[in-house]
């Protein structure tokens, strides 16, 4: 299982103000607020901080079938090599890559290889980078399991968690997108 979620730098920048009144207190708990307001750089840490919040947000969906809002009950520890996220009786690692145009974290249950890739949209309409988006995925994931995207095909729960059914077996799938960028991840 695989959670993943992106920031697009520059839409941030442009299009949230996380400096506006109560907006750390409503999504941050105590102890990440302070890692914000003591990092080197506080906007790029509350962006790395929330990309975490949603990749396990969207792994934990698919352990535990469901639809809720609870940014806070999700807490970041990044401290040490490895970033963890917990809600919970729940816990899951975190990779997080900082790039100057976006910010993108994987959060899986184990330290597992997974196949994921970002990608850079041409056209910013939200139907056409999911059409870019699944695309990209069905071609890598027919070259992964070695059979013809005729044989894949991904599917939406009724929660909205995203899988790939390979033949007669389902895979975990996370996808993600905002501003110019978007990416996947399964396992």
């Amino acid at each position: 299982m695989v959670g993943n979620d992106i920031v697009d730098i520059n839409e941030a920048k442009s299009a949230s103000n996380w400096q506006r009144p109560r907006f750390l207190e409503k999504l941050f708990t105590t102890k990440e607020q302070f890692t914000i307001r003591n990092a080197e750089t506080p906007f790029l840490m509350v962006w790395q901080l929330w990309s975490m919040k949603e990749a396990a947000y969207k792994l934990y969906t698919q352990q535990h079938p469901s639809r809720f809002y609870n940014p806070k009950g999700f807490e970041c520890s990044t401290e040490g090599a490895i970033s963890m996220v917990r809600f919970k009786t729940f816990t899951c690692y975190v990779a997080t890559q900082i790039t100057p145009y976006y910010i993108i974290s994987e959060a899986r249950l184990d330290v597992q290889p997974i196949t994921s890739k970002v990608i850079k949209f041409k056209n910013t309409t939200a139907k056409a980078q999911s059409k870019t988006i699944r695309n990209t995925v069905l071609k890598a994931a027919a070259n992964v399991f070695g059979v013809s995207k005729t044989h894949l095909k991904i599917s939406t729960s009724k929660h909205g968690v995203p899988s790939i059914h390979v033949k007669s077996k389902v895979q975990p799938l996370s996808l993600t997108h905002h501003g110019n960028y978007g990416a996947y991840a399964f396992c």
